[in-house]
């Protein structure tokens, strides 16, 4: 998680109720608070959050400071790694618009089932992307359940929407 030291008081905490408490693997101090994990994946956007609700209680200096020393858990995944999750969502969906496009063709129709096939599979690497954005939290392990209940699911969608456009194309081949 994208952590810095923060100082701040009682008084800032209850100001800035969107700055969570503490990790387990900081000093035990009321003066450390952990930064959203959205800073370290929403870059810019994420540290002026972050800024914002340090400057409550910072001079700018220190505030500046203490960014220069974000961290991460060890479970956090590495930008690399986040490229290709959020790559191949992308690409997933793509996939389902240009499947959906070619049904729109007469006499392509059932290709359409296919594009529904993979909403299921889209829902579980949703699953995982949110999984992961939160550091693998156990509270959120429901997620891994949910994703692999989802890959099954739009394992067999997909089965039954190749069948159909495999029965589609032979049919239409017949009648030629």
């Amino acid at each position: 998680m994208a952590t810095a030291a923060v100082r701040t008081s009682p008084t800032c905490r209850k100001a800035c109720p969107f700055l969570p408490a503490a990790t387990k693997s900081q000093a035990p101090s009321p003066s450390l608070v952990n930064l959203s994990p959205s800073a370290a994946i929403l870059g810019g956007a994420g540290l002026a959050l972050a800024v914002a609700a340090s400057a409550c209680v910072l001079p700018p200096a220190a505030v500046a400071a203490d960014f220069l020393s974000l961290q991460e858990p060890e479970n956090a995944l590495s930008l690399p790694t986040w490229a290709v999750h959020v790559s191949s969502v992308v690409e997933w969906v793509t996939a389902m618009v240009l499947v959906w496009e070619y049904g729109d063709k007469p006499g392509y129709e059932s290709w359409k089932g296919l594009s529904w096939g993979m909403v299921p599979l889209l829902g579980g690497a949703l699953c995982a992307c949110t999984w992961h954005f939160f550091y693998n939290s156990e509270s959120l392990e429901i997620l891994v359940a949910l994703q692999a209940a989802l890959t099954v699911i739009g394992n067999f969608t997909m089965c039954i929407a190749a069948y159909r456009i495999y029965r589609s194309s032979h049919r239409s081949s017949e009648g030629s």
